[in-house]
């Protein structure tokens, strides 16, 4: 597929699901013309119709997301009232590439009685060295403001299932 198609089909699918209101955390099918399967052709651009894909979208998940600054980190994780885990990370950290999907898949099982929090310390050295972050992964878990459990390196999931327990109460 050409680079025009390819912005033209995510252009035209863009276009539909804005226009579209979730109802009941999934999307309606999206079977509309803005899902046609563009092709390159000799002659420029063919568009063809393919009516039997179908595809559907869930809503964007709301128990994990990216500290953006300090004022951020004291609003979202130390002031929440729900129990927070805060994944201090880096890009370049294998060990944090495995753990961090890992924790998210474990913290949405828990249908919103945490959060989580990530933090990438080269982005915010600040929170790393105020809350003691020596290496990464570390993982810190908070509830009412106050650091209650912390873990460094990777756990499987049962570990994690046992920490987020314990944080939960």
């Amino acid at each position: 597929m050409c680079k025009m198609a390819q912005r033209l089909l995510l252009r035209r699918f863009l276009a539909s699901v804005i226009s579209r209101n979730p109802s009941q955390g999934r999307w309606p099918p999206l079977t509309s013309r803005a899902l046609q399967t563009p092709q390159c052709s000799p002659g420029g651009l063919t568009v063809t119709l393919n009516p039997a894909r179908t595809i559907y979208t869930t809503r964007i998940s709301l128990t994990t997301f990216n500290i953006q600054d300090g004022p951020d980190f004291q609003d979202r994780v130390v002031n929440s009232e729900t129990p927070v885990v805060v994944d201090f990370h880096a890009q370049w950290c294998g060990p944090c590439k495995i753990l961090g999907p890992r924790l998210e898949k474990m913290v949405a099982k828990q249908h919103g009685k945490v959060v989580m929090a990530k933090v990438d310390i080269d982005d915010h050295t600040d929170l790393a060295i105020e809350y003691e972050v020596s290496a990464v992964p570390t993982v810190l878990a908070m509830k009412n403001g106050d650091v209650v459990d912390k873990f460094v390196g990777i756990k499987d999931e049962d570990q994690l299932e046992a920490f987020l327990k314990k944080l939960i109460g």
